[in-house]
């Protein structure tokens, strides 16, 4: 399946004419316009002029079936193509003026008689008006599948950026690893001349004994190797990294899961620097934030 980002644009048009309007009748030109932005949820706003709003919940409904989250704006607008807007008066409906204006000049008679524009106005109003709902919803329809196809392809792309840093964090793992191990051994070996020093001292003075001494330093070695023993940071991190691995090839609705994890992976970076007992290790813990941090910024446009 495909992993969806949160981000697109899609566009598309139709004409009413195409829908049933007559020969003769104005032709309604149709534009949709469809703008995604990340959101927790998925938040609809619809931006269309007052004689569409009845197609609001028919294109609520079409857009919630193609999209599960994010921020989405729907525009549409109408224009009345200029070469065909003009009326076509019919004989009946001029004799019907030519009626109406022959009455009130007797009435009126210093009225002025009826000049084409206002024939033509008055025909126009007339006329029934250009039906444009079926071409709004062909054009949502096809923006629907453009923003489909943008969101897919930003996806493509945001995933290759995830890889990259999942990669960079099992490297930074694998040099982590090895470090601890020599820090606990350079530990003890200052432990050790620790305790050759106090046993010194000791002796000169005979006030501690001897096996207190080295008790005292072989329990501080062993609570110090504990202290900064991260190996089970670094096996959850690399567990971490796999399930996002996973959730990646799957595809499909990952954001929310994405998110969490990368919510771990913080925790287990947090840990591993506050145990960092070498310059080393505290310079890999900083890497791992910023690339964690990395992480969550791109998961935050996942759908």
């Amino acid at each position: 399946m495909t992993i969806y980002s949160m981000t697109g644009y899609a566009s598309a048009s139709s004409d009413a004419s195409e829908t049933g309007a007559g020969a003769g009748a104005a032709h309604v030109a149709v534009h949709v316009e469809l703008r995604s932005v990340n959101s927790r949820f998925l938040d609809l706003a619809f931006r269309m002029p007052d004689e569409l709003r009845g197609l609001e919940p028919a294109l609520r409904e079409l857009v919630s079936q193609n999209f599960r989250r994010g921020k989405i704006e729907l525009r549409a607008s109408t224009s009345v193509d200029a070469a065909t807007s003009l009326p076509q008066p019919t004989p009946e409906l001029v004799n019907r003026l030519v009626h109406v204006e022959s009455s009130v000049l007797g009435w009126l008679p210093q009225a002025r008689p009826l000049s084409v524009n206002e024939v033509l106005h008055w025909c126009r109003s007339q006329a029934a008006p250009v039906r444009a709902d079926e071409a709004v919803l062909a054009a949502a329809r096809t923006a629907v599948d453009g923003l489909r196809d943008a969101r897919a392809r930003e996806g493509q792309r945001l995933v290759a950026v995830l890889m990259e840093r999942v990669q960079l964090l099992r490297k930074l793992a694998m040099q982590a690893e090895p470090l601890v191990p020599a820090v606990v051994a350079r530990q003890q070996q200052r432990f050790i001349e620790r305790w050759n020093e106090a046993l010194a001292a000791a002796s000169a003075q005979a006030a501690v004994p001897t096996d207190a001494l080295r008790d005292r330093a072989l329990n501080e070695a062993a609570a110090f190797a504990l202290r900064v023993d991260v190996a089970e940071e670094l096996a959850r991190l690399r567990a971490h990294l796999d399930e996002i691995e996973r959730l990646l090839a799957k595809g499909g609705e990952a954001g929310k899961r994405l998110d969490f994890l990368i919510q771990e992976l913080q925790r287990e970076a947090n840990t591993l620097g506050s145990k960092s007992a070498a310059l080393e290790l505290t310079s890999i813990a900083v890497e791992m934030k910023v690339a964690v941090e990395q992480l969550r910024e791109q998961v935050q446009n996942l759908e």
